[in-house]
């Protein structure tokens, strides 16, 4: 199954990760099942940022607790690499922990949409959703 993602809201995200290149930028995700509707810019908290991120976990406690009561539908988050690919690293393998989160990873100009999945076929974690920009709005 696909997800949808307004083609401006996806290229919010590819600008802010270009305009930070030296250090992995995130955020988290909200949208229905099968679409993206909204990405949250979130601080990384990570000790070294230019190699690892951490989302601020109070944001993430927060938009946690704001689903829990109806909210906005968190459905995972996203992350660039600087320097590497759009593809799940093993540190990203070593942080799955929700089966079934969304993982959007930015890096080199594109975007690549990832479901954690425990023993899924890339990094054993894992596996490719297929991500569809269009025109609609967010």
């Amino acid at each position: 199954m696909s997800v949808r993602i307004s083609r401006v809201l996806l290229d919010a995200v590819l600008a802010r990760a270009a305009a930070l290149p030296d250090r992995e930028v995130c955020g988290l995700l909200f949208g229905p099942s099968g679409r993206i509707a909204q990405a949250e810019a979130t601080d990384n908290v990570a000790a070294d940022p230019a190699r690892h991120f951490e989302i601020d976990p109070a944001a993430l406690f927060a938009a946690i607790r704001a689903d829990r009561r109806g909210g906005r539908g968190l459905a995972g988050h996203y992350h660039s690499h600087p320097g590497g690919s759009a593809i799940p690293s093993a540190n990203d393998a070593a942080a799955a922990v929700r089966p079934g989160w969304l993982w959007l990873i930015v890096a080199g100009g594109e975007a690549t949409l990832w479901r954690e999945r425990p023993g899924g076929p890339v990094q054993g974690a894992f596996e490719a959703v297929p991500l569809v920009a269009d025109g609609g709005c967010t």
